[in-house]
């Protein structure tokens, strides 16, 4: 049960992620770093273990990753990620769609990682550019059209998106809403748009008992027919330019007070450049965990990591209950680096869910993980 009284056993440092004098900072905590926590000290790096079976944490290049959509404009995004809560998947468009799409289970949240272009929705067109967080009401009609290559990170809830409850900070942290770009209808008349022979494709996208399956209907009018709208639900785009970072000098801050936005069993952060943690023995590196409750994806946006590239569009998976976390070279280096950088100039998308995430076989057969794990049991062998 939570209680008020927090016990304090062995040999522990005087402050929470500080201080270690060699120590390894190991979180078990329940409820994703919001519930009943025990901090514990460890000999040796937690991570340091050679994995066998499907609980194992996964890295994979998005630039090797082939979705459909990246050579067929009729081509679908390549399915990542996927549990009863929701769909990760990625895409690659550089055509503009021949059809019209509908996502039917529930809302669609994309992240830009890379390229330019618009949207056509019923709410009216939406320009978007990297970095951008679009944002597609359940069963909204869209359809996408590059001005250059665009690289999505899509995230599809079977329920909706909704902004996180205010904290003590109150409702413009961490960040203020009124920065959303929300579209202006505009109609279009039947004879634009993609059609064939008369008729204009809309592909419903849906689960289906191998993952997604899709539904077409064909109207006879462009189902972008609108002439106004009103109300709360609507497309809008958000760029993470405009998000608001809280910081503390004295303690690395769990990853809670980036959320984005939420829906049932899925959770969005946003990670960004930040000014570093200051106070001298102030650990600046998330410390190890193995967030019990939830599985965790992070997304490589860009950035450094105290003069360290971040690999663009690297996809990590860990999964709930095994241990993840910078290795103890990484922390050793920032250690050294306290005094010469003053930022954290990560970019980093987040995403948890509190039920256990399937990899696709698109994402095992290119896990980094396990090709660097066989040439180091064959270097043992040897």
């Amino acid at each position: 049960m939570e209680s008020f009284v927090h016990l304090r056993k062995g040999r522990t440092p005087r402050r929470l992620h500080a201080d270690l004098d060699g120590l390894k900072d190991d979180e078990l905590g329940r409820g994703g770093f919001t519930g009943r926590t025990a901090s514990i000290y460890r000999r040796h790096d937690p991570t340091a273990y050679r994995a066998a079976g499907p609980l194992r944490p996964l890295d994979v290049l998005s630039s090797e990753l082939k979705p459909g959509d990246a050579t067929d404009p009729a081509g679908a995004p390549l399915l990542l990620f996927s549990n009863a809560d929701c769909r990760v998947s990625l895409s690659r468009r550089s055509a503009e769609m021949p059809f019209y799409t509908r996502h039917v289970d529930g809302d669609l949240l994309s992240f830009v990682h890379r390229g330019t272009g618009r949207l056509e929705t019923e709410f009216g067109p939406l320009a978007y550019r990297e970095g951008d967080w679009v944002y597609i009401p359940k069963a909204c009609t869209w359809r996408q059209i590059p001005d250059s290559e665009t690289t999505l990170l899509m995230i599809e809830a079977t329920d909706e998106f909704r902004v996180p409850p205010p904290g003590p900070l109150g409702r413009h942290f961490p960040f203020d809403p009124s920065q959303a770009t929300i579209p202006e209808p505009q109609l279009i008349e039947t004879g634009d748009g993609p059609h064939h022979n008369g008729e204009y494709e809309v592909r419903l996208v849906h689960s289906a008992i191998d993952g997604v399956g899709t539904t077409s209907l064909y109207y006879q009018h462009n189902p972008i027919d609108v002439e106004g709208w009103q109300g709360d639900n609507f497309a809008f785009t958000f760029n993470i330019a405009d998000y608001n970072v809280v910081t503390s000098d004295s303690v690395h801050l769990p990853p809670t007070v980036h959320m984005f936005m939420q829906a049932t069993g899925v959770y969005v952060m946003n990670f960004l450049p930040k000014p570093a943690e200051g106070v001298p023995g102030t650990e600046r590196t998330p410390w190890y965990h193995r967030n019990v409750d939830y599985d965790e994806i992070a997304f490589f946006h860009g950035g450094s990591l105290y003069g360290i590239p971040m690999p663009p569009g690297l996809i990590s998976h860990a999964p709930q209950g095994v241990h993840h976390g910078a290795p103890e070279k990484a922390r050793e280096r920032a250690r050294r680096k306290f005094d010469e950088y003053d930022r954290v100039d990560w970019q980093v998308i987040a995403i948890d869910t509190r039920r256990r995430l399937v990899p696709s076989p698109e994402v095992l057969a290119n896990d980094l993980t396990t090709a660097a794990a066989a040439t180091s049991e064959r270097s043992r062998h040897q």
